[in-house]
This record gives structure tokens, C-alpha cells and sequence, in this order.
């Protein structure tokens, strides 16, 4: 599915965010807490948004690794930047050693992991002591008016996008997912469960994105 959607990704990524998207990845970097010359990870990262963000802070003297088990979505990311290395990875068995990473990051992509839990553990396993995690996702909104917009955004216009994509399993698929995904609460115990101290959240975009970061002790 992932490999099929990869040629209107990016652009669906805009007409449903109305372009928010790259704002939302940037407060992510920011959360990781990256500088110049730290090491990074972008766990299933898609076509390499969040990954060139990253590698934007950590300049020349750093290394940001971009992983994704989609080969159509890694061809895309790699014609966006040289800098960073795209490498083909599951994120419930991510080919590094423990404490490899100075942070690790997923936009997007954990409400995908078929197992939440153990793509959490293994996102911990890498980062270094002290490093940290961060996770930004898509949450559904519990107060009107706005989860009456949401739902009928994502229930109703985003697969009728996905119909003129050409691809309407896809992008059914997305609001069932974002259904389907812990409450920012419940994500972030399950984080604190994964080894991390310090878990916390932020709700933007009036409650639909909430972007968690927590520390490796």
C-alpha cells in the first residue's frame, strides 16, 4: 500500500494539512533536542521530510539516518537530499546497536507499526543514554466544533481524495489508523512503559497533532 501511494504522498500530505505538515515536523526536530555534529533516526520515514529536517540541524559534522521499509517511498527521499542515508529498515527490528543514536524519531508512522509496543521498545533500544525519543502523530480531537470538523474530514473528504488519488483503500485506511492509535495520554504511558523518563506532549493544530518526546535514562 505504501509503495502504491508513494508518487501522491507528498502532495496528499499538503492538500490534507493545507502545507501544515512541514511545520509540524519542525517543532519535532525541535522536541529531539538535536545540535551540530549529534546522530539521528527517522523511523519509517516515508518520503524523508522529517530526516532532511533533522539533518538541517545537525549539519555537516552529524549523521541522520532515514529508515523505511518502502522501497517507492525511499527512491523518493533520496532524490530530496544526498546528506542524509535512506536505508531500507523494519521498525519492529531496526537494523542498529543499542545507544546508537543521540535522538530517534518517527512523524507519521507509529500509528502504523503492527505492533505499537515493540516498535517503541526498539525506537528506545538505539537511542543512547540520555537521547531521546520523539513521536508525532495525528489524534483525534474530543471537543466540538472541531472533532465535528475532524470527522468529517477525515471520514468523508480525505477518501474521496484517495478516489481522485487513485488509490481509495489508502486513504481509507489513514482515518481508520488514526482511530485505531492510543490518546495522547495513553501514548505516552506506553512510552514511559518502552524505558523513557520525562515523557511529555504537545497538542497544535487545535488538538489534531500531538507530537510526545521522552528521555532515555
Amino acid at each position: 500500500m505504501f509503495d502504491r501511494v508513494a508518487r501522491v504522498y507528498d502532495l496528499m500530505n499538503s492538500v490534507m494539512t493545507a502545507g501544515m505538515h512541514h511545520r509540524w515536523r519542525e517543532r519535532a526536530v525541535d522536541l529531539s533536542g538535536v545540535g551540530p555534529g549529534d546522530r539521528a533516526l527517522d523511523v519509517a520515514t516515508g518520503t524523508g521530510d522529517l530526516a532532511i529536517a533533522l539533518e538541517r540541524r545537525v549539519g555537516p559534522g552529524g549523521d541522520v539516518i532515514g529508515s523505511d521499509f518502502s522501497d517507492q517511498m525511499l527512491e523518493l527521499a533520496r532524490r530530496k537530499s544526498d546528506a542524509v542515508r535512506f536505508e531500507w529498515g523494519n521498525a519492529l527490528a531496526l537494523p542498529y546497536g543499542d545507544d546508537s543514536f543521540d535522538a530517534v524519531t518517527v512523524g507519521f508512522g507509529a500509528r502504523n507499526f503492527s505492533d505499537l509496543p515493540s516498535g517503541l521498545a526498539e525506537m528506545v533500544r538505539v537511542a543512547r543514554q540520555g537521547g531521546r525519543v520523539v513521536v508525532l502523530e495525528i489524534t483525534t480531537p474530543q471537543r466540538p466544533p472541531l472533532s465535528w470538523f475532524f470527522r468529517i474530514w477525515f471520514d468523508r473528504m480525505v477518501p474521496m481524495l484517495g478516489r481522485i488519488a487513485g488509490d481509495p483503500d489508502a486513504y481509507s485506511y489513514l482515518p481508520s489508523s488514526v482511530r485505531r492509535f492510543p490518546k495522547p495520554e495513553e501514548l505516552a504511558g506506553q512510552l514511559a512503559s518502552a524505558g523513557l523518563e520525562d515523557v511529555r506532549w504537545v497538542l497544535t493544530a487545535g488538538g489534531i497533532i500531538a507530537i510526545h518526546s521522552g528521555r532515555k535514562p
